[in-house]
């Protein structure tokens, strides 16, 4: 494959070169497209001694090969690692003012981005619409890495690791190379049905019981299902303004509001579904009655509220599922004085009976809301309950990793003759 790796110029590119290493070692040729900028933290001569190619920023080099859309038109992927804030931003805008950004509007080919600025630069309003803006294209953003940036500063916006930027970018393509991410393309011919956010059960025409999810988990393991070439349903209860718009257009969404109508929804997307990722946050329990007005005030009274369970949504689906039908669980849990978090996890999963159960610890405000989260993947080895993965990083690092692990053990798809 054609791989145009282009560098911008920021700190991490010197993570680049273990890119170029990695894409090369894995039988890929790499053309290196760096801006000037880059040129001030990494020189030529090491692009072009990894690459084997001659490197060069600007649209006048090679003007008899017509360079600057050669270089797109020829490409099978266009890898960004680093994206700083000015070239993200010069892309979302379609400006064309040097090599690499002639490139990316020339091609056809996939384009992967993977940010890295700092934490400041990544959360300001202009640079979270021009990602939006790159995704509503298509383009597909890998999430910065949280941890240590230039200096003492430290928070999201560090560039992930070069065998993540690899895996994530040959996802993007649907690459089934044997080296690279068992994410990568292994969900290609598969439907997947997510469902994401959390339910809310009507009191009256104006107030509900509900929860803090944000659905963001949810959304970002449909991009990853998505990314690793399934056809994907997302089953969406109440989730933060804008995440939506951030899916890719075929990604088909159904809007629900309360758990019945959950039920509702994942009982008629599973007659299709090879896999089914149960990420919505459940409430438990709805009102008995549901008032026809707003329910006023009465004096110093309080007031009560007669609440009746709610279907368990997940174990109805694993009763009725066909063979070979795969289903991930979530649970959300904290400890207690009698037992641990993770000790209520591994009891929710044996009665459960999910293929796997993806538990986080939301103790002391741990998950909901924020970008950076923690789990643990529970799965079955006969009678005993084990720890498939612990993963941590950002919801979009987690869900390319839930997904590796869905894909890793699902049946493999009969061919053919």
């Amino acid at each position: 494959m054609r791989v145009v790796l282009g560098v911008a110029g920021g700190i991490a590119a010197y993570k680049a070169a273990h890119v170029i290493r990695r894409l090369r070692e894995i039988g890929h040729t790499v053309t290196v497209v760096p801006t000037p900028s880059a040129l001030e933290f990494v020189g030529a001569p090491t692009f072009e001694a990894l690459s084997g190619r001659p490197v060069t920023t600007d649209v006048f080099d090679f003007v008899d090969q017509v360079n600057h859309v050669r270089i797109g038109q020829d490409a099978d992927l266009v890898i960004i690692a680093p994206a700083t804030a000015n070239t993200i931003a010069k892309i979302a805008a379609g400006m064309a003012d040097d090599l690499l950004t002639a490139t990316v509007l020339t091609t056809t080919a996939p384009v992967v981005v993977a940010p890295a600025m700092h934490t400041e630069m990544w959360l300001n309003p202009a640079t979270v619409a021009n990602i939006a803006t790159l995704r509503s294209r298509g383009v597909h953003i890998l999430e910065p890495a949280v941890g240590r940036l230039t200096g003492p500063d430290s928070g999201p916006g560090r560039l992930p690791e070069p065998e993540d930027i690899v895996a994530f970018a040959l996802a993007a393509v649907g690459s089934d190379e044997p080296s690279a991410s068992a994410q990568g393309g292994a969900l290609t011919g598969r439907r997947v049905v997510v469902s994401a956010g959390g339910t809310r059960e009507a009191l009256d025409p104006v107030r509900f019981l509900g929860n803090r999810s944000s659905g963001k988990q949810g959304i970002a393991l449909a991009r990853a299902a998505h990314a690793a070439g399934a056809e994907v349903e997302l089953v969406a209860a109440h989730v933060d303004t804008g995440l939506l718009s951030d899916l890719p257009a075929d990604i088909s969404i159904t809007p629900i509001e309360s758990t019945l109508d959950l039920q509702e929804a994942m009982e008629t997307a599973q007659a299709s579904a090879d896999v089914i990722i149960m990420a919505a946050a459940v409430a438990d329990y709805r009102p008995a009655e549901v008032g026809e007005s707003k329910l006023k005030k009465s004096g110093d009274e309080g007031m009560r509220i007669d609440l009746v369970q709610n279907p368990d949504v997940l174990a109805g689906l694993v009763a009725s599922r066909r063979p070979g039908q795969f289903i991930v669980g979530f649970a959300a849990e904290t400890g207690d004085a009698t037992h641990t978090a993770h000790e209520y996890a591994v009891e929710k999963f044996r009665r459960k009976g999910a293929d796997l159960l993806v538990f986080n610890d939301v103790s002391a405000d741990r998950a909901f809301g924020h970008d950076v989260t923690e789990v643990v993947v529970l799965a079955a080895d006969g009678d005993e309950v084990v720890d498939a993965a612990r993963l941590a990083g950002t919801k979009d690092d987690v869900a390319q990793k839930v997904t590796a692990v869905i894909a890793e053990r699902l049946t493999p798809v009969e061919s053919t003759p």
